[in-house]
């Protein structure tokens, strides 16, 4: 069968939108759409193209024989502030105070398109390159680490309060909560991480950085290193948490009934610039041509497989 190039690119896009940080070779593609490495590629510096003008992320080119073309969510300076702000003014809402200082944010935690968002975001602003897993604490860390997760390409691990008997031999560990200033207990399967593993945190909530500083903790018990943290929502006081290197989108005060709640985008890097013609670099189209030519040499099997040889 064969596919014009409007459905050929719209395909492509799909493809690539759903799985991000998943590599995809160029034989994949011809192998799918019946078509010419030069008429994928064509197609790949369309997409390429237009993804880098919209500023919708990056679809970039691996070059090598075991290269192919993946995309990379990316979020702008303006799209962060746009998504924080319009949920700092559902959060500022008087009626969402609760008695004891707290404030009801579960209909924002999860709603799903609200998750996949922030898991953009933070998909965005924290290094995972090296990164094995991404981490979070049940039960309202789950939305917004799960998108972040899919948005890394990376498997979720759920530390649990309380242990299972269906999960094997655990690791526990205990912290001061910040909300109830009381010793607790997290605990985690010893099959969860592989040995040496690097990990990202995700959490929903920081007072004082006491669950945090626990997972930390805990992770240290696994011999994994924590690369990164983010949060969705921490507390301006106190001001000296317990954990020191973590990206916050939105910083929040409740003070006699009042919300103070604003974005925190001083914590965020500023990856994502495209270039001023919205227009990809000439490395990656050497990249992506080195590609072609790498898939043009090899048997005619391995393009039906979708793959590569070494």
């Amino acid at each position: 069968m064969k596919f014009k190039r409007t459905e050929r690119i719209g395909a492509i896009v799909k493809i690539l939108s759903d799985n991000p940080n998943r590599t995809y070779t160029l034989g994949y593609f011809t192998d799918k759409f019946n078509a010419a490495k030069s008429t994928i590629s064509e197609d790949l510096l369309v997409v390429k193209n237009v993804f880098e003008k919209l500023q919708l992320g990056k679809v970039i080119t691996i070059s090598g024989a075991a290269g192919g073309v993946k995309y990379i969510p990316k979020t702008s300076v303006e799209e962060n502030n746009q998504v924080l702000m319009e949920l700092c003014n559902k959060i500022d809402d008087q009626s969402r105070i609760l008695s004891g200082g707290f404030l009801y944010l579960v209909d924002l935690i999860y709603d799903p398109t609200i998750a996949a968002k922030v898991g953009k975001i933070f998909a965005s602003n924290i290094d995972y390159e090296e990164a094995n897993y991404v981490v979070t604490m049940e039960t309202k860390g789950i939305p917004m680490a799960s998108m972040t997760a899919k948005a890394m390409n990376l498997p979720l691990v759920i530390i649990r309060k309380d242990t299972k008997v269906s999960e094997g031999p655990t690791l526990s560990t205990t912290y001061v909560s910040g909300n109830s200033s009381q010793v607790e207990s997290m605990s985690l399967p010893r099959r969860a991480l592989k040995p040496n593993s690097k990990v990202i945190i995700i959490d929903d909530f920081m007072r004082g950085g006491g669950t945090i500083r626990g997972m930390i903790d805990l992770m240290n018990e696994f011999g994994a290193e924590v690369i990164g943290t983010g949060v969705f929502i921490s507390k301006a006081t106190p001001k000296d948490k317990l954990v020191d290197d973590y990206i916050s989108l939105i910083q929040l005060n409740v003070e006699d009934d009042v919300i103070t709640v604003e974005p925190n985008l001083k914590t965020f890097k500023d990856e994502y610039k495209a270039d001023e013609n919205g227009k990809f670099n000439s490395q990656e189209i050497d990249d992506l041509e080195e590609i072609v030519e790498i898939v043009e040499n090899q048997p005619e099997n391995s393009i039906e497989n979708g793959d590569f040889e070494e």
